[in-house]
C-alpha cells in the first residue's frame, strides 16, 4: 500500500514503464485491427472475457488499459447521475461523528470517479483507491483532485486488492463506497459480498455506469439487435451478470435494509466522441462474435459500414448505463 501525492489533472500521467496496450482479437472482423484492452473482449484461449478482480498472478497482463480509460472518461463524467448527488449529500451530512469523509473507490482504474465526485462534495476528503492493477492505482494516485467542493484538502491511498473478498471490517469508518462500471463484472455472490459489506458497515453506497444491455445507433440497421443480444449474452459468460447486475444489486441491497435509488446514465455518442466510438464499436461487435462465431461475415461488413460513417461523423450511439445510490441503515444513530 502506498500513501502519495496528489495533482489535480483531468489527463492520464505518462506510464512508470514500457506495456503493451492494443492486440488483435482473435474472432473479431478484420475491420478491428486493434482493441485496447478493456473495449473488447480477451485475448488468451478460455480466459473471462472481462477485468478479473480475484485469483490474479503478479504476470497477468492488465484487463483496462490507461488509453481505454482515458478516452471513456468525458462521457463517463457527462452520464453519471448528478441528481442522486442531492440525497446523497443528505446523508453524508448526517453521519455521525465524522470530521471528515473516507470514501473507498472499488476498481478504481485511473480514478475518473475521484475526479468527478471529489469537486462535488463538500469538507475534508481521504479516498482509499482500490484496485488490482498496480500501473492503474499509480495513476489514480497522481492524477486525484486535491481539493473538495469548498476548498477542503482531498488526500488518497491505494490497496491492491480483491474486491470479491470485501468484508464491513475492511470498510470500518468508511463513509461512502463507490465504483464506477464494476457491477457488471460481478458474480451474484461478489455483489452479494459488496452488499453485505456496505449494509454491515452502514455506509451508502454510489455505483455509477453499470451496463443495462439496450444500445441506440443512429441511423440504425437491421442487424443492430442481434450484435446487441450477442453481446448481452457474452457479458453473462463464466456467471458474470452483465446487463442483469443493477437488478441483482438492487435486490441484495434492499434485502439489507438500504434504501435504493436508481437512475439513467446513458452514453451519448457523437462526431466529438468518435475515437471512442470507435473502440466502443471494435468491442461491442467483436465480443458478439466470439459469443456467435456464425456472425462474422455479416459482423465483418457491419462494422466496416459504421466505422466508416462514425469517421464522417454521422453515426450517433447511446449505450443505455444505471446509476444506482443505496443508502444503508447508519451504524451510529444517524437516522
Amino acid at each position: 500500500m502506498r500513501k502519495t501525492a496528489t495533482k489535480q489533472s483531468g489527463k492520464i500521467p505518462a506510464q512508470p514503464g514500457p506495456r503493451e496496450v492494443a492486440s488483435v482479437q482473435p474472432g473479431v472482423p478484420s475491420a478491428a485491427e486493434s482493441v485496447i484492452p478493456g473495449a473488447g473482449p480477451s485475448t488468451r484461449p478460455g480466459e473471462r472475457p472481462t477485468v478479473r478482480l480475484r485469483d490474479a498472478g503478479p504476470d497477468d497482463a492488465p484487463r483496462y488499459a490507461p488509453e481505454w480509460l482515458e478516452l471513456r472518461e468525458g462521457p463517463d463524467a457527462a452520464a453519471r447521475a448528478a441528481d442522486l448527488l442531492d440525497p446523497l449529500r443528505i446523508r453524508l451530512a448526517n453521519l455521525p461523528g465524522k470530521a471528515g469523509l473516507v470514501i473507498h473507490d472499488l476498481g478504481c482504474g485511473t480514478g475518473s470517479m475521484g475526479r468527478w465526485l471529489a469537486p462535488r462534495l463538500d469538507g475534508p476528503q481521504h479516498w482509499i483507491l482500490h484496485d488490482r492493477d498496480p500501473y492503474l492505482l499509480h495513476f489514480a494516485a497522481v492524477a486525484s483532485p486535491r481539493s473538495a467542493a469548498d476548498g477542503s484538502r482531498v488526500t488518497v491511498e491505494t490497496r491492491r486488492g480483491d474486491v470479491g473478498l470485501l468484508t464491513p471490517d475492511a470498510l470500518a469508518g468508511a463513509s461512502l463506497v463507490t465504483a464506477s462500471a464494476l457491477l457488471d463484472v460481478l458474480t451474484r455472490e461478489e455483489i452479494d459480498t459488496l452488499a453485505a459489506a456496505c449494509t454491515g458497515a452502514g455506509c451508502p453506497a454510489l455505483l455509477t455506469l453499470s451496463v443495462a444491455g439496450r444500445v441506440e445507433l443512429t441511423p440504425s440497421d437491421p442487424l443492430d439487435e442481434e450484435i446487441a443480444q450477442a453481446f448481452n449474452a457474452h457479458q453473462r459468460r463464466g456467471g458474470l451478470l452483465g446487463p442483469d447486475a443493477v437488478t441483482v444489486a438492487c435486490e441484495a441491497f434492499s434485502e439489507r435494509g438500504a434504501t435504493v435509488r436508481l437512475h439513467p446514465s446513458a452514453w451519448r455518442l457523437g462526431p466529438a466522441e468518435s475515437a471512442l466510438t470507435a473502440q466502443w464499436l471494435r468491442g461491442w461487435v467483436g465480443a458478439a462474435v466470439e459469443e456467435r462465431p456464425e456472425l462474422k461475415e455479416r459482423a465483418e461488413r457491419y462494422l466496416q459500414d459504421r466505422l466508416e460513417a462514425c469517421r464522417a461523423g454521422e453515426l450517433k450511439v447511446v449505450v443505455h448505463h444505471s446509476d444506482l445510490l443505496a443508502l444503508s441503515r447508519p451504524t451510529g444513530g444517524a437516522s
